[in-house]
Order: structure tokens, then sequence, then C-alpha cells
């Protein structure tokens, strides 16, 4: 299992300098990223990844609301394996004929992906986990109706705040997981409450031994009241004398 970090973490470094953020990641000993919203202009970030050799496995876009042509191809520039629409709109979520339309709008873009040697996934919030159909969440309601080719990265904090035991769903999604999103903090909406990666209440040792599948563990804060730069690299220790990765 590779270790990534979502670039959204260090978004207001990144709108101001990229090529020094860049260099801060790489510094601290990562080897892969996860950008966001990368296809307007995804050259300098090209440059700056392999001035540092660093990978970017995976990637978030608004797959369903802009052009994928762009953003595949984008992708491609940037040599991602995986482009991950990481949110659809919350009252999608509220019956099992809204989630499977979106599964199949999910199906279309894979197949289309596919012709850029790429794979589609789809990233969780807490909504998709909050409604019960017959016992199932929404999230593995949408994984029934997905093709085979189509993945989820499942982020484990979202989970827990959507009052579901993420070991547990992870165990129950199987093998459709490749990727996990791995973050920790008061399990709250409150995204200023999150903190560094072994240091909330998150039971971070049950969800990587949920994670036999996973391919890629991305480190993430949505925000923090401490210094997020020093949070990824906390993170980046703590999981390393977990996992070795």
């Amino acid at each position: 299992m590779e270790l990534s970090v979502q670039l959204y973490t260090v978004r207001a470094s990144l709108e101001t300098d990229l090529d020094g953020t860049i260099d801060r990641i790489a510094a601290m000993g990562f080897t892969n990223v996860e950008p966001y919203n990368f296809a307007a202009d995804p050259g300098p970030l090209a440059v700056a990844l392999q001035r540092n050799g660093l990978a970017a496995p995976s990637g978030h876009a608004p797959l369903l609301s802009a052009d994928q042509a762009t953003i595949f191809e984008a992708a491609r520039t940037l040599g991602m394996r995986t482009v991950i629409d990481p949110f659809v709109d919350p009252e999608r979520w509220t019956s099992v004929a809204d989630i499977a339309a979106t599964a199949g709008q999910l199906n279309e873009a894979a197949a289309l992906a596919a012709g850029y040697g790429l794979r589609v996934g789809y990233h969780n919030h807490w909504f998709e986990l909050e409604t019960d159909f017959e016992g199932r969440t929404g999230l593995e309601v949408l994984a029934e109706h997905l093709h085979s080719s189509v993945v989820l990265e499942v982020d484990t904090y979202w989970v827990a705040v959507g009052g579901q035991d993420p070991a547990a769903l992870l165990g129950r999604l199987g093998d459709r997981v490749r990727l996990i999103h791995i973050k920790d903090g008061a399990v709250d909406r409150d995204n200023t409450s999150q903190v560094a990666v072994g240091a909330g209440r998150m039971d971070i040792d049950a969800v990587l031994a949920a994670s036999s599948t996973v391919e890629t563990a991305v480190v993430e804060l949505d925000d923090s009241t401490g210094d997020l730069f020093e949070a990824i690299e906390d993170s980046r220790r703590f999981l390393l004398s977990r996992t070795g990765a």
C-alpha cells in the first residue's frame, strides 16, 4: 500500500507558491500526491512533480459536471492511474433510483477513461452513509450498480462521521475499494477539528487492518486549527510506524 497526500490539504499554499509547496511535500519524504481540480493547467504541476520525483497515482476532478475528455487528457499528462469524482450532491443520495443513475454516469465516464488508459473512482463524504436502504448504506447501493472497472476511494473519516464503522464498511465493500482517505480528528463535521493521523479519535489500526485490497492510502485534512504541513508530516510518520509504506 503506497502512501500519498491530498494536495487540497495545502491548497492555500499551492495557490501562492506551487513550486515551493511541492518541494516542501517532497522534502518530507512523500513520493506520491493526489491533485485536485487539475485539468485547467496541469503543466506547471507536472513540472514540479517531475523535478521532485513525485508521482500522482490518483487525482480528484468533477467528472460528472465538467468536460471529461479535458480531465482525462490532463490526468494522462500527470501520469495518473485513477481519476476520482469527489462529490455528488447530497440530494442525489436519497433514493436507490438516484444512486443508480449516478452509478450509470460513472460507468459511462469509465468507458471513456479506458480509452486514455485510465480508470474512474468515487470518493464519499458523510451523507452517502447516513440513509439506510434495507440495511445498506448509499455507498453500498452505489457499488452494487457500478461496473467492475469503477473503484471506490473510501474516505474513512467521513464514514465514521456518517455513523458507520469504517473497518466494517471496508470489509463489506471488499476489493471494490482501491484507495482510502485516511484522516483523524474529533469525528464531526467541523473541518477545523481535524488533526494529524494518530492524534484523534479514529481507530487507525482497525482501518489499516481492513485495507487489504487498498493500493493507495491518501493523507488529508480538509482543514485544521493547527499547522497543516506539520499535520501531514506527523501523519506520514505515524503511518510509517504502522505500515512501513
